[in-house]
Protein backbone atom coordinates (compact mmCIF):
# COMPACT_ATOMS: atom_id res chain seq x y z
CA UNK A 1 0.00 0.00 0.00
CA UNK A 2 2.53 2.37 0.95
CA UNK A 3 4.62 1.60 -2.35
CA UNK A 4 1.40 2.56 -4.69
CA UNK A 5 0.99 5.68 -2.58
CA UNK A 6 4.21 6.45 -3.23
CA UNK A 7 4.33 5.60 -6.68
CA UNK A 8 1.02 7.87 -7.08
CA UNK A 9 2.71 10.85 -5.09
CA UNK A 10 5.49 10.92 -7.84
CA UNK A 11 3.63 11.08 -10.47
CA UNK A 12 1.31 13.34 -9.31
CA UNK A 13 4.74 15.59 -8.56
CA UNK A 14 6.21 14.88 -11.95
CA UNK A 15 2.50 16.39 -13.53
CA UNK A 16 2.85 19.45 -11.94
CA UNK A 17 6.22 19.99 -12.40
CA UNK A 18 5.92 19.12 -16.57
CA UNK A 19 2.35 21.65 -15.69
CA UNK A 20 4.57 24.48 -14.18
CA UNK A 21 6.92 24.29 -17.19
CA UNK A 22 3.94 24.95 -19.83
CA UNK A 23 3.00 27.64 -17.50
CA UNK A 24 5.73 29.02 -15.11
CA UNK A 25 3.60 31.85 -14.36
CA UNK A 26 1.52 29.79 -11.54
CA UNK A 27 4.62 28.17 -10.02
CA UNK A 28 4.55 30.57 -7.34
CA UNK A 29 1.63 30.07 -5.11
CA UNK A 30 1.16 33.94 -4.60
CA UNK A 31 0.91 34.22 -8.43
CA UNK A 32 -1.60 31.00 -8.56
CA UNK A 33 -4.02 32.68 -5.65
CA UNK A 34 -3.43 35.92 -7.67
CA UNK A 35 -4.67 34.04 -10.96
CA UNK A 36 -7.41 31.99 -9.09
CA UNK A 37 -8.56 35.33 -7.96
CA UNK A 38 -9.05 36.94 -11.29
CA UNK A 39 -10.79 33.83 -12.66
CA UNK A 40 -13.32 33.83 -9.67
CA UNK A 41 -14.20 37.95 -10.07
CA UNK A 42 -14.71 36.95 -14.04
CA UNK A 43 -16.53 34.00 -14.13
CA UNK A 44 -19.17 35.62 -11.19
CA UNK A 45 -19.39 38.20 -14.11
CA UNK A 46 -20.21 36.23 -16.47
CA UNK A 47 -22.49 33.85 -14.19
CA UNK A 48 -24.95 36.73 -13.21
CA UNK A 49 -25.03 38.37 -16.48
CA UNK A 50 -25.58 34.63 -18.27
CA UNK A 51 -28.29 33.89 -15.99
CA UNK A 52 -30.66 37.17 -17.38
CA UNK A 53 -29.60 36.38 -20.96
CA UNK A 54 -30.82 32.57 -20.50
CA UNK A 55 -33.47 33.25 -17.88
CA UNK A 56 -34.96 36.45 -18.36
CA UNK A 57 -37.43 36.64 -21.39
CA UNK A 58 -38.02 40.47 -21.38
CA UNK A 59 -34.62 41.22 -22.08
CA UNK A 60 -33.87 38.60 -24.47
CA UNK A 61 -36.80 40.70 -26.02
CA UNK A 62 -35.93 44.22 -25.26
CA UNK A 63 -32.10 42.39 -27.14
CA UNK A 64 -34.36 41.87 -30.02
CA UNK A 65 -36.29 45.48 -30.07
CA UNK A 66 -33.42 47.38 -28.97
CA UNK A 67 -30.02 45.80 -29.59
CA UNK A 68 -28.07 49.47 -28.50
CA UNK A 69 -29.69 48.84 -24.80
CA UNK A 70 -28.28 45.37 -24.93
CA UNK A 71 -24.54 46.51 -26.57
CA UNK A 72 -24.24 49.38 -24.17
CA UNK A 73 -24.37 47.02 -21.35
CA UNK A 74 -22.14 44.57 -22.35
CA UNK A 75 -19.68 47.14 -23.10
CA UNK A 76 -20.19 48.67 -19.74
CA UNK A 77 -19.49 44.69 -18.57
CA UNK A 78 -16.28 44.48 -21.18
CA UNK A 79 -14.95 48.15 -19.72
CA UNK A 80 -15.33 47.05 -16.13
CA UNK A 81 -13.48 43.63 -16.73
CA UNK A 82 -10.77 45.34 -18.50
CA UNK A 83 -10.27 48.59 -16.34
CA UNK A 84 -10.29 45.15 -13.53
CA UNK A 85 -7.10 43.48 -14.95
CA UNK A 86 -5.16 47.16 -15.72
CA UNK A 87 -5.73 48.14 -12.11
CA UNK A 88 -4.54 44.78 -10.61
CA UNK A 89 -1.87 44.23 -13.19
CA UNK A 90 -0.15 47.80 -11.68
CA UNK A 91 1.93 48.54 -9.14
CA UNK A 92 0.80 50.45 -6.62
CA UNK A 93 4.37 52.67 -6.34
CA UNK A 94 6.56 50.88 -4.27
CA UNK A 95 9.03 52.70 -1.92
CA UNK A 96 11.70 50.18 -2.23
CA UNK A 97 11.48 50.27 -6.07
CA UNK A 98 11.86 53.72 -6.08
CA UNK A 99 14.68 54.06 -3.94
CA UNK A 100 16.37 51.44 -5.92
CA UNK A 101 16.08 53.88 -9.09
CA UNK A 102 16.94 56.76 -7.33
CA UNK A 103 20.39 55.52 -5.70
CA UNK A 104 21.11 53.64 -9.23
CA UNK A 105 20.15 57.00 -11.02
CA UNK A 106 22.68 58.85 -8.35
CA UNK A 107 25.90 56.12 -9.41
CA UNK A 108 25.37 56.32 -12.48
CA UNK A 109 25.49 60.22 -12.94
CA UNK A 110 28.46 60.39 -10.87
CA UNK A 111 30.31 57.94 -12.83
CA UNK A 112 29.45 60.23 -15.83
CA UNK A 113 30.32 63.21 -14.37
CA UNK A 114 33.67 61.94 -13.16
CA UNK A 115 34.14 60.37 -16.93
CA UNK A 116 33.33 63.65 -18.70
CA UNK A 117 33.17 67.12 -17.75
CA UNK A 118 29.38 67.51 -19.33
CA UNK A 119 26.46 68.06 -16.98
CA UNK A 120 24.22 65.57 -15.68
CA UNK A 121 21.18 66.67 -16.92
CA UNK A 122 22.28 65.73 -20.61
CA UNK A 123 23.39 61.99 -19.24
CA UNK A 124 21.00 58.96 -19.62
CA UNK A 125 19.75 57.52 -16.34
CA UNK A 126 18.30 61.60 -14.91
CA UNK A 127 15.37 60.70 -12.83
CA UNK A 128 12.98 63.23 -11.62
CA UNK A 129 11.51 62.80 -7.77
CA UNK A 130 8.93 66.20 -7.37
CA UNK A 131 9.09 67.18 -3.59
CA UNK A 132 5.99 69.04 -3.13
CA UNK A 133 4.58 71.45 -0.37
CA UNK A 134 7.32 74.33 0.74
CA UNK A 135 9.58 72.59 -1.33
CA UNK A 136 7.54 72.92 -4.45
CA UNK A 137 9.29 72.62 -7.90
CA UNK A 138 12.47 70.64 -6.31
CA UNK A 139 13.83 68.10 -8.71
CA UNK A 140 16.19 65.35 -7.57
CA UNK A 141 18.40 64.77 -10.46
CA UNK A 142 20.98 61.85 -10.62
CA UNK A 143 23.34 63.71 -10.84
CA UNK A 144 22.55 64.94 -7.34
CA UNK A 145 25.16 63.44 -4.92
CA UNK A 146 22.42 63.38 -2.28
CA UNK A 147 21.03 59.74 -1.86
CA UNK A 148 17.79 58.25 -0.92
CA UNK A 149 18.13 58.63 3.03
CA UNK A 150 19.18 62.38 2.23
CA UNK A 151 16.06 62.81 0.22
CA UNK A 152 14.08 61.23 2.42
CA UNK A 153 14.69 63.18 5.67
CA UNK A 154 14.71 66.81 3.70
CA UNK A 155 10.75 65.81 3.86
CA UNK A 156 10.72 65.75 7.10
CA UNK A 157 10.64 68.55 9.81
CA UNK A 158 14.60 69.47 11.14
CA UNK A 159 15.61 67.20 13.94
CA UNK A 160 13.81 64.15 13.16
CA UNK A 161 15.32 60.99 14.21
CA UNK A 162 16.28 58.50 10.86
CA UNK A 163 15.29 55.77 13.47
CA UNK A 164 11.68 57.26 13.49
CA UNK A 165 11.27 57.21 9.47
CA UNK A 166 12.82 53.90 9.09
CA UNK A 167 10.20 50.98 8.13
CA UNK A 168 10.98 48.04 11.27
CA UNK A 169 10.33 45.42 8.72
CA UNK A 170 12.11 45.93 5.24
CA UNK A 171 14.68 48.28 6.71
CA UNK A 172 13.93 51.56 3.99
CA UNK A 173 12.98 55.22 5.05
CA UNK A 174 9.77 55.75 4.17
CA UNK A 175 8.78 59.24 2.65
CA UNK A 176 5.91 60.92 4.94
CA UNK A 177 2.33 59.13 3.41
CA UNK A 178 4.00 55.50 3.31
CA UNK A 179 3.30 52.56 4.84
CA UNK A 180 4.28 49.16 4.90
CA UNK A 181 1.41 46.63 4.23
CA UNK A 182 1.98 43.23 5.42
CA UNK A 183 0.34 41.22 2.65
CA UNK A 184 2.63 42.77 0.22
CA UNK A 185 5.41 42.45 2.75
CA UNK A 186 6.66 46.13 1.16
CA UNK A 187 5.87 49.87 1.60
CA UNK A 188 3.81 51.53 -0.37
CA UNK A 189 4.03 55.33 -1.44
CA UNK A 190 0.78 57.08 -0.28
CA UNK A 191 -0.74 53.78 0.77
CA UNK A 192 -4.36 53.61 0.79
CA UNK A 193 -5.47 50.23 1.59
CA UNK A 194 -4.66 46.57 0.68
CA UNK A 195 -7.67 45.50 -2.03
CA UNK A 196 -8.28 41.53 -1.15
CA UNK A 197 -10.07 41.09 -5.01
CA UNK A 198 -7.12 42.97 -6.64
CA UNK A 199 -4.85 40.79 -5.05
CA UNK A 200 -2.49 44.12 -4.32
CA UNK A 201 -2.42 47.12 -3.17
CA UNK A 202 -3.65 50.83 -3.67
CA UNK A 203 -1.20 53.03 -3.58
CA UNK A 204 0.07 56.62 -5.60
CA UNK A 205 0.65 55.11 -9.01
CA UNK A 206 -2.54 52.59 -9.51
CA UNK A 207 -5.31 54.80 -7.04
CA UNK A 208 -6.88 56.59 -10.21
CA UNK A 209 -7.21 53.37 -12.06
CA UNK A 210 -8.63 51.61 -9.05
CA UNK A 211 -10.94 54.74 -8.36
CA UNK A 212 -12.46 54.25 -12.35
CA UNK A 213 -12.82 50.69 -11.49
CA UNK A 214 -14.65 51.26 -8.64
CA UNK A 215 -17.20 53.63 -10.46
CA UNK A 216 -17.58 51.13 -13.58
CA UNK A 217 -18.02 48.23 -11.23
CA UNK A 218 -20.81 50.10 -9.43
CA UNK A 219 -22.22 51.01 -12.54
CA UNK A 220 -22.33 47.91 -13.74
CA UNK A 221 -24.10 46.48 -10.06
CA UNK A 222 -26.54 48.86 -10.35
CA UNK A 223 -27.92 48.04 -13.91
CA UNK A 224 -27.49 44.43 -13.29
CA UNK A 225 -29.60 44.82 -9.79
CA UNK A 226 -31.89 46.94 -12.23
CA UNK A 227 -32.66 44.37 -14.65
CA UNK A 228 -32.52 41.43 -11.97
CA UNK A 229 -35.39 43.65 -9.74
CA UNK A 230 -37.26 43.96 -13.10
CA UNK A 231 -36.71 40.04 -13.59
CA UNK A 232 -37.72 38.69 -10.62
CA UNK A 233 -40.73 41.63 -10.26
CA UNK A 234 -42.02 39.75 -13.71
CA UNK A 235 -42.02 36.31 -11.88
CA UNK A 236 -43.73 37.31 -8.83
CA UNK A 237 -46.41 39.05 -9.83
CA UNK A 238 -47.13 36.03 -12.22
CA UNK A 239 -47.04 33.31 -9.42
CA UNK A 240 -48.99 35.61 -6.92
CA UNK A 241 -51.83 36.18 -9.65
CA UNK A 242 -51.74 32.72 -10.14
CA UNK A 243 -52.24 32.12 -6.49
CA UNK A 244 -54.93 34.52 -6.04
CA UNK A 245 -57.47 32.90 -9.08
CA UNK A 246 -56.40 29.44 -8.37
CA UNK A 247 -54.56 28.62 -11.60
CA UNK A 248 -51.34 26.46 -12.53
CA UNK A 249 -48.60 27.83 -14.96
CA UNK A 250 -49.47 25.18 -17.28
CA UNK A 251 -53.37 26.25 -17.64
CA UNK A 252 -52.29 29.91 -17.75
CA UNK A 253 -49.72 29.28 -20.72
CA UNK A 254 -51.74 26.22 -22.32
CA UNK A 255 -55.19 27.21 -21.87
CA UNK A 256 -56.45 27.03 -25.28
CA UNK A 257 -54.23 23.83 -26.24
CA UNK A 258 -56.45 21.86 -22.55
CA UNK A 259 -59.89 20.28 -23.83
CA UNK A 260 -61.64 21.35 -20.46
CA UNK A 261 -60.41 24.84 -20.31
CA UNK A 262 -61.07 25.48 -24.44
CA UNK A 263 -65.13 26.41 -23.74
CA UNK A 264 -64.13 28.65 -20.86
CA UNK A 265 -64.18 32.20 -21.51
CA UNK A 266 -61.10 34.36 -21.17
CA UNK A 267 -61.26 36.40 -17.71
CA UNK A 268 -62.57 33.46 -16.45
CA UNK A 269 -61.08 31.23 -13.60
CA UNK A 270 -63.19 27.93 -13.33
CA UNK A 271 -61.23 26.83 -9.92
CA UNK A 272 -61.41 30.17 -8.09
CA UNK A 273 -62.79 30.12 -4.71
CA UNK A 274 -62.41 33.67 -4.53
CA UNK A 275 -58.88 35.79 -3.83
CA UNK A 276 -59.58 35.40 0.36
CA UNK A 277 -60.20 31.81 -0.30
CA UNK A 278 -57.81 31.05 -3.08
CA UNK A 279 -55.18 32.50 -0.74
CA UNK A 280 -56.23 30.95 2.58
CA UNK A 281 -55.95 27.59 0.85
CA UNK A 282 -53.08 27.60 -0.64
CA UNK A 283 -51.06 29.12 1.96
CA UNK A 284 -53.18 27.57 5.14
CA UNK A 285 -54.69 24.46 4.46
CA UNK A 286 -52.62 21.00 5.33
CA UNK A 287 -53.84 17.56 4.70
CA UNK A 288 -52.50 14.21 3.83
CA UNK A 289 -55.24 13.64 1.83
CA UNK A 290 -55.12 15.09 -1.88
CA UNK A 291 -57.56 17.16 -2.89
CA UNK A 292 -59.55 16.03 -6.74
CA UNK A 293 -61.31 19.76 -7.87
CA UNK A 294 -64.24 18.61 -10.33
CA UNK A 295 -64.83 21.46 -13.47
CA UNK A 296 -67.48 23.39 -12.30
CA UNK A 297 -71.34 23.49 -14.09
CA UNK A 298 -72.31 25.38 -17.03
CA UNK A 299 -74.19 27.34 -14.10
CA UNK A 300 -71.22 28.59 -11.62
CA UNK A 301 -69.45 29.18 -15.02
CA UNK A 302 -72.16 31.57 -15.98
CA UNK A 303 -71.95 32.84 -12.43
CA UNK A 304 -68.27 33.32 -12.65
CA UNK A 305 -68.62 35.41 -15.86
CA UNK A 306 -70.98 37.72 -15.26
CA UNK A 307 -69.38 41.27 -14.11
CA UNK A 308 -69.25 42.71 -11.06
CA UNK A 309 -71.59 45.24 -10.15
CA UNK A 310 -71.27 47.69 -6.72
CA UNK A 311 -73.56 45.70 -4.87
CA UNK A 312 -71.00 42.51 -5.40
CA UNK A 313 -68.18 44.10 -4.44
CA UNK A 314 -70.11 45.54 -1.00
CA UNK A 315 -71.13 41.86 -0.67
CA UNK A 316 -67.09 40.76 -1.31
CA UNK A 317 -68.58 38.35 -3.88
CA UNK A 318 -64.91 38.61 -5.23
CA UNK A 319 -63.32 37.31 -1.88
Amino acid sequence: MTMVMGICRSFHDRALARFFHCFPCLSDPARRSSWGLKVTLVMLHLIFVGILFVFDGDLIETTKKEPWYTALYLLLLFATLVQYFITSSSSPGYVFDVMRAVNETNVICQKSSMASKQPASSQNGSLNVVIEGSQSGRNFQGSNPSSWTKLVMDMYPPGTSIRSCTCSYCNVEQPPRAKHCHDCDKCVLQFDHHCLWLGSCVGQDNHCKFWWYICEETALCLWTGILYIMYLKANISRACYLVLTNQTTYELVRCRRIPYLRRIPERVYPFSKGICRNLYNFCCVRSSIYSLEPLPSSQELEEKARPYTCLDILACRCC
